[in-house]
C-alpha cells in the first residue's frame, strides 16, 4: 500500500507515488486512477506545485495512460 498525500484542488483528493515501479496514483472526486512510466521529477514537480490540479492536467493527464482503479 502507497501513502497517500491529501491535495485540494479541483477534482483532487489525494497522491501517491511508487518510485520503484514508476508509478502514480491520484485520486479525483470521479474515481482513482494508476499512471505508469511516470518519471520521479514529474512526482516531485506535481506534489510540490502551487496549483497540483493545473500541472496534473497540463503535464499527467495529457501525457500519460490512465488505468482506472475505482
Amino acid at each position: 500500500m502507497m501513502d497517500m498525500q491529501r491535495l485540494n484542488g479541483g477534482n483532487l483528493r489525494a497522491a501517491g507515488y511508487d518510485e520503484r515501479a514508476r508509478k502514480l496514483v491520484i485520486e479525483l472526486t470521479s474515481g482513482t486512477y494508476e499512471y505508469l512510466g511516470v518519471p520521479s521529477e514529474v512526482w516531485r514537480r506535481f506534489s510540490g506545485a502551487s496549483s497540483p490540479w493545473s500541472y496534473y492536467r497540463d503535464n499527467i493527464e495529457e501525457e500519460y495512460t490512465a488505468k482506472r482503479l475505482r
